[in-house]
């Protein structure tokens, strides 16, 4: 199961592109997804990929996302189930848990979230990141109806991660 997994990524990932150049905005944040006070804004990502969902007892459920994030072209990390995003450039790391009610639905889309960081690997860009917002959703969606247990999907969604430290 683990390689249908990551055959399904990647290949949606091949489709797809994988690297768009983004240009980080500021604005609209909803009340319920911002970052207190007394953090800054390091960095704002474009992320493309899939989330991968698979069936138990009928129900299409979460098992991870695959995705690239970009920066002018350029691939800076990678997305991946914890979730964790990891530098390509530098190697560091931050895994997050979303915050309890800081998420803000979208239409279509999985909803923008909040994350507190609960693991920081590394001196790079990640290593001292403590919140991720996830904006500006596209798709991502877990399919509709009911599902055979044990098979998988790779829904294709897109969205914007913006990594925050401590001032």
């Amino acid at each position: 199961m683990k390689r249908a997994t990551v055959a399904i990524a990647v290949g949606a990932l091949l489709i797809g592109g994988g690297t768009t150049a983004y240009a980080a905005t500021s604005t609209g944040v909803p009340d319920a997804i911002k970052v207190p006070e007394g953090n800054k804004r390091i960095a704002t990502y474009r992320g493309e990929g899939v989330q991968i969902y698979g069936c138990t007892a009928g129900t299409w459920a979460l098992i991870q996302p695959a995705a690239t994030l970009s920066h002018r072209g350029r691939t800076i990390a990678l997305h991946s189930k914890g979730p964790v995003w990891t530098s390509t450039v530098d190697g560091s790391t931050v895994g997050a848990a979303a915050v309890p009610g800081a998420s803000n639905p979208r239409p279509n889309a999985v909803p923008e979230l909040l994350l507190k960081a609960n693991l920081n690997s590394g001196d790079g860009i990640f290593g001292k990141v403590t919140y991720v917002q996830r904006l500006d959703t596209r798709g991502g969606l877990a399919p509709a109806g009911t599902c055979a247990s044990g098979t998988q999907t790779a829904v294709r969604y897109s969205a914007d991660y913006a990594f925050w430290v401590a001032k």
